[in-house]
């Protein structure tokens, strides 16, 4: 079967965002995973950061990893992937003028949709790890994405975690964002469908949730009827790849069965603990 072109893969995520309905996207890792997804019927793909962090660097999500390390990954999956893939191009990498670097060097890589998200990474000293920078910042940033585009096809969606604002700050950033152009708008920390609506209330955008399962977003028919077209409930097949290949190496070893979970694992070997005391004693990191 002939791989899609670049163009054509993004013009089928606009016809999902300019659907009536919601999907839930295949988290793909590699090209693997991406040729399976796509077999198995999922419409959409994302590259998580976080995933991209264990994957190439068997580090945890801190914003470790650089974008050209993040871009080769992608470029693998954009290689070979029968589904539009979007990308989590975290803070673009730096300012706004790194973010132009990134819409640049991602859609390169065959991407057809990347969010850019408002959080202060890599975090700062003193501050939370789930800090927001300034709006202004952020409308700067979305502004730049936009400008650096050359397919209009590749869909830029803003992100930003409603959970670290209060609604009234919430709904004042996702409407600065629609109002710079940006394609869509992805929530971090939605609480409820009630949160939901009164965030989608003032948007005339597509909206994409990033709900990690969360039971009081379970309803795909609501999310659709709240202009939610694109949901990530999380990364669970690069776990499950993680705790299989753990597994099949202990038994190679005749190591007894362990208990460990997935998460166990991940936080065991991308050494997370450590890099937490790193965090807090050389950066005072807030948690």
């Amino acid at each position: 079967m002939a791989t899609p072109s670049q163009h054509d893969l993004r013009n089928d995520f606009r016809a999902l965002l300019a659907s009536d309905q919601c999907f839930f996207t295949a988290s793909v890792f590699d090209p693997m995973s991406a040729r399976i997804a796509a077999d198995l019927g999922f419409e959409v793909g994302i590259l998580g950061g976080s995933v991209a962090s264990l994957q190439v660097l068997a580090a945890p999500d801190f914003a470790l990893i650089t974008l050209s390390e993040f871009v080769e990954q992608a470029t693998r999956i954009g290689r070979v992937t029968r589904l539009p893939v979007i990308a989590d191009a975290d803070h673009g990498y730096g300012n706004a003028l790194n973010v132009m670097r990134t819409i640049t060097e991602l859609e390169r890589a065959g991407v057809a949709a990347l969010t850019i998200e408002d959080t202060l990474l890599p975090a700062q000293h003193g501050h939370k790890s789930t800090d927001l920078i300034p709006l202004d910042e952020g409308v700067g940033k979305m502004r730049a994405a936009l400008e650096a585009r050359i397919d209009p096809a590749m869909a830029i969606i803003a992100r930003t975690n409603a959970g670290q604002l209060d609604d009234d700050a919430a709904v004042e950033r996702v409407c600065a964002y629609q109002a710079a152009g940006v394609d869509a708008i992805c929530l971090v920390g939605v609480r409820d469908f009630d949160h939901l609506a009164r965030l989608a209330a003032p948007l005339d955008i597509p909206l994409m949730l990033v709900t990690y399962g969360n039971p009081e977003l379970r309803d795909r028919e609501r999310l659709a009827s709240l202009g939610v077209r694109v949901v990530v409930n999380g990364h669970a097949a690069y776990f499950a790849a993680i705790k299989a290949t753990y597994d099949c190496l202990r038994e190679q070893r005749d190591i007894a069965a362990s208990e460990l979970s997935a998460s166990q694992l991940s936080t065991r070997y991308s050494t997370l603990d450590e890099y937490r005391a790193w965090a807090r004693d050389y950066m005072d990191v807030k948690e």
